[in-house]
């Protein structure tokens, strides 16, 4: 077998592979021959049809299967004798020829040559912070708000009321679907309604009356809606305003503190809090941790294992989304709407798979083990968890592939430096709220 190979452009190789016509005729000879013992043609008995005979019926087939059986073997003995690792099936060109002897030419994508960078000097940052009194007292705000009730005044609406109304819209004269309500609650400032609704509803008191003019956003659901000015005749039923929850032992009681101490409540919410906190900090240093992977270890994707990885995120969004209720028909995805995600994905993990090859990292029985119990937890019954994912080798890898990940994560930390950036704590879990300024 003779073999070339050349390299047309980025990670792509056309292989040229020709096999002498003594090795097919060998093949294609010794297949017949086992043939000749139990084929039946009529005029003979059952395995004593002459060799000539069979070869005259079934050569031409038989040289044909050989053919394409030797395409397929001589491809892989061939990236194995040139050093290659195909990423993905190879492309046959239609310049195949089989008269005398086989040539043929394979056109397919090689994984990158990955080296590990030298980690020496490299810096990775970690956000840090520590939960203050004043952070479980807004902690503890939230959750009365999160709690809050409706009590009802007699004075006009204003930002933070929740109006009862009934209302009933029109275009251009006419009713549409969807446009009518009764006894419906409105928050305003809370940017449910369209642009114009909650604050028109601002000075109404009970058993007011008022038209809005108004105008359905060019994003508006509704198509046919969509753009369009509307009229909401509006008469209001009542008006309410926030009422929070006393911070007491019924309180207490409500988070879960049997005796309704309110200090032990404290202590639970911080507790709490301390566990989300360390939560974020892992994954946002596990964030930068991939980052600096990347930004060190810039290489091509090859694209057959890209368009894998992008369809196998389409897919899992897909079963998201129908798991939350949508109808599968509803749902347009495409796999270039996930190459960005795919490439980082792609090529994590051959970034990670050579670190993992070159120092010889295994994941770690215990570790998993201890993220199993980590995972089963909060349940009730815990044992039975853990013993629901030992029961299954695919639900384990899961686990497995986790740890591993944090394994190289771990290794990767060890070789770099890292600097603490300390935070405020809701900078820290919530870094797209706008901080004060000082």
């Amino acid at each position: 077998m003779q073999v070339s190979v050349e390299t047309t452009q980025g990670l792509e190789r056309r292989m040229m592979v020709e096999i002498e016509e003594a090795q097919i005729a060998e093949a294609v000879d010794s297949r017949l021959k086992n043939m000749a013992k139990t084929t039946k043609i009529k005029g003979f008995r059952a395995g004593k049809v002459p060799f000539k005979v069979v070869k005259q019926h079934y050569g031409g087939q038989v040289r044909q299967e050989i053919i394409s059986d030797l395409v397929q073997s001589t491809f892989y003995e061939a990236v194995t004798q040139e050093k290659l690792r195909p990423a993905g099936g190879p492309t046959i060109g239609n310049d195949l020829v089989a008269t005398d002897g086989l040539k043929y030419t394979a056109t397919f994508e090689v994984y990158p040559e990955v080296e590990i960078a030298n980690l020496d000097g490299v810096e990775i940052d970690k956000d840090v912070a520590e939960i203050t009194a004043a952070d479980v007292d807004e902690m503890i705000e939230t959750i009365r708000k999160q709690n809050k009730t409706w009590e009802e005044v007699d004075r006009a609406a204003d930002d933070g009321d929740q109006v009862t109304v009934d209302f009933a819209g029109t275009v251009e004269g006419e009713a549409f679907e969807g446009g009518t309500g009764t006894d419906m609650s409105v928050e305003i400032g809370a940017g449910r309604m369209i642009a114009g609704f909650e604050d028109g509803l601002k000075g109404l008191k009970k058993a007011d009356e008022k038209t809005l003019s108004l105008t359905f956003p060019e994003n508006y659901p509704q198509k046919d809606l969509a753009g369009k000015p509307v009229e909401f005749k509006i008469s209001v039923k009542k008006v309410e305003q926030v009422a929070l929850p006393e911070i007491d032992e019924e309180f207490a009681k409500k988070m879960g503190v049997e005796d309704g101490n309110i200090e032990q409540m404290r202590k639970d919410i911080e507790e709490n809090m301390q566990r989300e906190l360390d939560s974020k900090i892992k994954a946002n240093l596990k964030q930068a941790a991939m980052d600096k992977l990347l930004e060190l270890h810039q290489m091509d994707v090859p694209k057959a294992l890209l368009d894998q990885e992008s369809q196998t995120l389409m897919q899992q969004m897909q079963h998201n989304l129908t798991s939350q209720g949508m109808n599968a028909g509803d749902i347009q995805l495409n796999p270039e709407m996930f190459k960005d995600q795919a490439a980082r994905r792609v090529s994590l993990g051959l970034i990670m798979a050579e670190i993992v090859k070159v120092n010889d990292i295994k994941v770690d029985d215990a570790k998993v083990r201890a993220k199993v119990e980590e995972i089963a937890e909060p349940y009730e019954q815990p044992e039975q968890v853990i013993s629901w994912y030992y029961a299954d080798k695919q639900r384990l890898a899961e686990v497995e592939s986790l740890v591993f990940e944090e394994q190289i994560i771990d290794w990767l930390l060890t070789k770099v430096k890292v600097n603490e950036n300390t935070k405020k704590f809701k900078e820290l879990m919530q870094p797209e709220a706008k901080q004060p300024a000082a």
